[in-house]
């Protein structure tokens, strides 16, 4: 018979999760903290002021930024979602085993290489076929970068979806398509919801493929932020990275709440 050991009990446990923690989640709050700070100096603390998130709300430049990312990643998540949701069913409702474990791996392959590869071979590939609108070749990499990000949750819902509620649509004959608009899509939607939000927040987040594509008047926020780190740190950036901390936040709320609403419905 096997003891099940509570590992609450272990020695030395919570004192290293408590320092886990903070090592985790200490450069976070130290960043929201002097987002307040009234001083130009980003490290020395003189009293508590709004300025800051002022000055970036108006910042041309930086609203400029955010406006390309927003409609980047837009754009990059509806058709990295798209595809990740085909791709999911045809792999999953696939019979054909081989056929399945090689697509899956096509499709997570972005995952299991650098993405500096992946960007200088976009790079050369854009060269090669003569694209040189900025957006375009950014919509693109950011399409193909995240589509295997909406494939894993849009995948792990496809996979604990029983198939009685589909063959007894079936039975009523209902099309296919009827059947996927009525019956699997409304039961895997948390899976398509979290599988979107997830390339969003990493089309919002990408630096590297961003850098090395981007052109005139197509600078993304990660690259902008980058550039105002290499003239030193200011309290400007501690609210902006604050910002981009809420909102990320409230994404990942959202993505929690649609799953755990969908896990009730299914039970």
């Amino acid at each position: 018979m096997s003891v099940r050991h509570d590992v609450k009990r272990y020695p030395g446990l919570g004192p290293l999760t408590v320092l886990f923690f903070v090592y985790l989640y200490a450069p976070l709050a130290v960043i929201v903290v002097y987002s307040f700070n009234a001083n130009k100096i980003a490290g020395m603390w003189t009293h508590f002021s709004f300025q800051w998130y002022g000055a970036a709300l108006n910042n041309t430049a930086l609203m400029s930024a955010l406006e390309t990312s927003l409609i980047i990643a837009a754009v990059a998540t509806v058709v990295a979602t798209s595809i990740a949701l085909t791709a999911a069913l045809a792999i999953i409702r696939g019979k054909n085993v081989r056929f399945r474990k090689l697509s899956e791996t096509i499709v997570n392959l972005p995952l299991l290489l650098p993405e500096i590869v992946l960007a200088v071979a976009t790079l050369i590939l854009f060269s090669l076929v003569g694209v040189q609108n900025g957006m375009v070749k950014l919509i693109v990499a950011h399409s193909a970068f995240c589509t295997p990000f909406a494939f894993l949750p849009i995948r792990a819902r496809l996979q604990g979806m029983s198939l009685d509620l589909e063959e007894a649509s079936a039975d009523l004959y209902a099309s296919r398509w009827t059947t996927f608009r009525r019956v699997t899509l409304p039961l895997i939607f948390p899976g398509v919801f979290s599988g979107a939000m997830l390339a969003f927040l990493i089309s919002m987040d990408d630096f590297i493929t961003s850098m090395m594509l981007s052109s005139g008047g197509t600078t993304t926020l990660p690259v902008y932020i980058f550039s105002l780190i290499r003239s030193g740190t200011s309290p400007e950036l501690n609210a902006i990275a604050t910002l981009l901390i809420l909102a990320s936040l409230v994404l990942a709320t959202l993505a929690l709440v649609v799953a755990a609403r969908g896990s009730r419905d299914n039970a």
